[in-house]
């Protein structure tokens, strides 16, 4: 916060910012950090809200807002769910000290003018960075995708692709707490041992050292699948549509 001479009701913001559209795999020349000022009042006669951020995610679906899609310049918020504090609102559903989760810029804060798209955390109890995975973006995408379309069985032989990412995780998690047959892909050794001895999968298999995709299933599971977790698509997904049961359900 401003100090001395300066305005003691604004400080510095610290936020990440694109510098120029992305063609491949994204590196740090592509990004840069800026400093900016904020005021830490929300103007009065608004219904807005005032959040420093304490927790940012990194996810996958970022690299899409990478590319040039229009004529616009570069330079612009990277943007992803955050976890914060309110720190000042007009808004009548929000206070200082509020615990929020959100879309927002990589920012020390933000200025949010329509809070309606906030989300207020009531569990602090628990750890807050969890907000950012398992009880986020994350974790409500395998819990939907798994629970709602999946719609589980104790005894279904369920696989799922790309099983030692971060939804590729919980759904497996969570197909195991409802008593299901587990089968997991991933992209090396040490992941396949992971999903074998930490996650606890019923088998795994390495897609990289596999000749052939359609053997690998019926190898780990000889009598079909009943919900195959697709997180890749492609010849993983070809595969497993032929290796499908019954009343299968596919999840993508």
């Amino acid at each position: 916060m401003a100090g001395g001479g300066e305005d003691a009701t604004a400080a510095r913001n610290k936020m990440v910012v694109l510098k120029r559209h992305v063609t491949g795999f994204p590196t740090e020349e592509d990004m840069e950090v800026v400093v900016g000022t904020v005021r830490l009042r929300v103007p009065a006669g608004s219904t807005a809200v005032l959040v420093q951020n304490l927790y940012l995610s990194c996810d996958p679906w970022m690299r899409g807002r990478m590319s040039k899609h229009d004529e616009g310049g570069a330079a612009v918020p990277a943007l992803d769910f955050v976890i914060g504090e309110v720190i000042d609102s007009t808004h009548p559903e929000f206070k200082a000290g509020d615990i929020v989760w959100g879309v927002s810029g990589w920012e020390e804060y933000t200025f949010v003018s329509q809070p309606e798209s906030l989300f207020k955390i009531n569990h602090t109890e628990l750890p807050l960075s969890y907000y950012t995975g398992v009880l986020g973006m994350t974790g409500l995408t395998a819990y939907a995708g798994f629970m709602e379309v999946g719609r589980p069985k104790r005894g279904d032989f369920v696989f799922v692709s790309a099983a030692s990412g971060a939804v590729g995780q919980v759904a497996g998690q969570l197909a195991k707490i409802a008593g299901c047959y587990v089968v997991g892909s991933a992209g090396s050794d040490e992941k396949v041992d992971l999903l074998k001895t930490k996650f606890r999968f019923d088998d795994a298999f390495n897609y990289k050292s596999e000749t052939d995709l359609a053997a690998a299933l019926k190898r780990c599971l000889p009598d079909g699948i009943d919900i195959y977790f697709d997180n890749v698509g492609g010849a993983t997904l070809d595969a497993a549509l032929l290796h499908m049961r019954h009343g299968g359900r596919v999840v993508v």
